[in-house]
């Protein structure tokens, strides 16, 4: 059926000529149209309800990735345009003008099909890469998105080339000359390749990594990292956005160290009153050796302070000759022997009490242990359980912790003073 048949046919129903001329032309384009739109739609039901089932029912795992990206459903796409390229010829034959029209959107069509494609190609490629445990490592999407972009630009300029019948070889020469702009167009997107680049080589950055840049208001969680941008959900689930290149150019903190440790750092201190230090006398020895994680201490302590008061023969009613215990250095060794035997330290970590340099607050004894949860609800009531128990026990030791004056306590002293007056 071409369309002079068609044209006849209705010149014999006695319509006028050039109408029946046009609408020969319209009949025709609408066949052939109806033709390509079926093929199409057998392709995709071939492809849906044939192909789909039988990738499903395989036992590998990556051929369902072309089904869950689209690729071989985009393949459909190309049967019209061989329907359009075969039939048309014999529908117009002889109508250059049309020929060519068909020509060129058969080109385009075929263009888009294949910029479409390769789409589909580079997504099922960074779905695969993803799933490996080199992609968690080093994620592909920023180097997906600068080769999608890279692509589409190259398809743009063979679109422009088949619209306007000029070799694709003109366009990509006069590149040279619009380079400038192109590089401020693309400014972010190349600042951005070079920094995705080396975030990837570097492994400095990751998603789900827990990273900190108060210059950009970001504390959470990474989420997305792109060709342009890399987004954070902090912890109030609010989202900040930051460009690829401020990760290069400014300093931000990386948790993830922490969390492949296995370990969170506590560190903190405790203000000891200095009012309250003292030597350990013979009564709080004795309360001393009924606390079970001192005894070991004590004897090994006891012996080495006797060896040594012996040696030198002074006289040891006078608490300053010699050696003794004070109740916070015993205090600072019941802490460690605590921390030792406390079921969620990590033992194998870092584990140090150490005393600070003393001032307006007191004397600081430092705990420096790391949980075995780095989840931060459970790590904040391990920190909370070691501290509770801290300072309730600090009496024991007849010390107090420091704490500045309230109003209570200035009343308090305020009603003394009055008293003695």
């Amino acid at each position: 059926m071409t369309y002079e048949i068609i044209s006849e046919w209705l010149q014999k129903l006695h319509i006028a000529p050039s109408l029946a001329h046009l609408l020969g032309l319209l009949g025709a384009g609408l066949y052939l149209f109806i033709l390509a739109w079926l093929a199409n739609l057998v392709a995709k039901r071939l492809i849906t309800y044939v192909i789909h089932p039988i990738i499903g029912k395989t036992s590998i795992q990556w051929d369902d990735l072309l089904v869950q990206h689209n690729v071989i459903v985009r393949f459909s796409h190309i049967v019209p345009v061989a329907i359009i390229h075969f039939f048309a010829p014999t529908l117009f034959d002889g109508l250059t003008d049309i020929m060519n029209v068909f020509h060129v959107i058969v080109n385009t069509y075929l263009i888009v099909i294949i910029l479409l494609v390769i789409d589909g190609i580079l997504n099922f490629t960074r779905a695969v890469w993803e799933r490996s445990t080199l992609g968690k490592q080093y994620p592909a999407k920023s180097f997906i998105q600068a080769a999608k972009l890279i692509i589409n630009l190259i398809g743009f300029i063979f679109i422009l080339s088949a619209v306007l019948g000029k070799s694709p070889l003109v366009f990509f020469s006069g590149l040279g000359a619009v380079t400038a702009i192109l590089l401020l167009i693309f400014k972010d997107a190349i600042l951005g390749l070079v920094a995705g680049f080396q975030l990837s080589v570097n492994n400095m950055v990751m998603v789900g990594d827990w990273i900190e840049m108060p210059a950009r208001g970001a504390d959470g969680d990474v989420i997305d990292v792109s060709l342009t941008t890399v987004k954070v959900q902090n912890w109030d689930k609010t989202i900040t956005t930051i460009p690829t290149y401020a990760l290069i150019t400014d300093s931000f903190k990386n948790w993830r160290g922490m969390s492949d440790a296995g370990g969170r750092r506590i560190k903190r201190p405790l203000y000891i009153d200095m009012r309250t230090i003292q030597f350990a006398d013979e009564a709080m020895l004795e309360r001393f050796k009924r606390i079970r994680l001192l005894r070991p201490y004590l004897e090994a302590k006891l012996n080495e302070i006797r060896m040594h008061n012996d040696g030198i023969g002074e006289d040891l009613s006078e608490l300053i000759n010699g050696r003794r215990l004070t109740n916070v250095g015993t205090f600072r060794a019941y802490c460690v022997a605590y921390l030792r035997n406390h079921p969620k330290a990590r033992q194998d970590m870092t584990l140090i009490v150490r005393q600070l340099a003393p001032g307006p607050q007191g004397l600081p004894i430092e705990i420096y242990v790391f949980s075995n949860d780095t989840a931060w609800a459970r790590y904040e009531d391990i920190q909370g359980d070691i501290f509770d128990h801290l300072l309730s026990v600090l009496p024991e030791f007849g010390l107090s912790a420091y704490q500045a004056p309230s109003g209570a306590d200035l009343e308090k002293a305020g009603l003394a003073l009055r008293g003695v007056e």
